[in-house]
């Protein structure tokens, strides 16, 4: 059986895991091509997950990339998740990333709040209706 992680799982995961690598990048402290991609090892996140390395990435290519990669203003096209940045690759754009997780995570709690609205509402109308008999 197949196992199936949700996209906020995932950037989660890639979040945490990465985030004193693009914390760490300097001037004089060039790990990278670019402060804002830093790349990611797809084999890692897969095996985190026990799942194949190919899903992982063609989740972060084929999918996010183009749900959150976008054109700015100049028509230059800005990567989510890309092949190559210089001498890196498998680079995601960890700003941008961050941001997705942001609204991600809002979007989960209002979900969650309304579920739990919703199971509040029952469990009071479920007690009204059994005390009216």
């Amino acid at each position: 059986m197949s196992r199936h992680i949700t996209d906020l799982r995932l950037l989660k995961y890639i979040h945490k895991e990465y985030y004193n690598s693009f914390t760490n990048f300097s001037d004089e402290n060039k790990t990278r091509s670019a402060k804002i991609y830093v790349p990611i090892d797809c084999n890692k996140i897969a095996k985190k997950f026990k799942i194949d390395e190919d899903i992982i990435f063609g989740r972060l290519y084929y999918h996010l990339e183009k749900k959150y990669g976008y054109k700015a203003d100049d028509n230059t096209h800005v990567p989510f998740f890309t092949l190559r940045v210089g001498k890196d690759s498998h680079c995601i754009n960890y700003p941008l990333l961050d941001s997705v997780l942001s609204s991600l995570v809002d979007a989960n709690k209002k979900f969650q709040l309304a579920t739990a609205i919703s199971i509040v509402s029952f469990i009071v109308a479920l007690v009204s209706l059994l005390f009216s008999f």
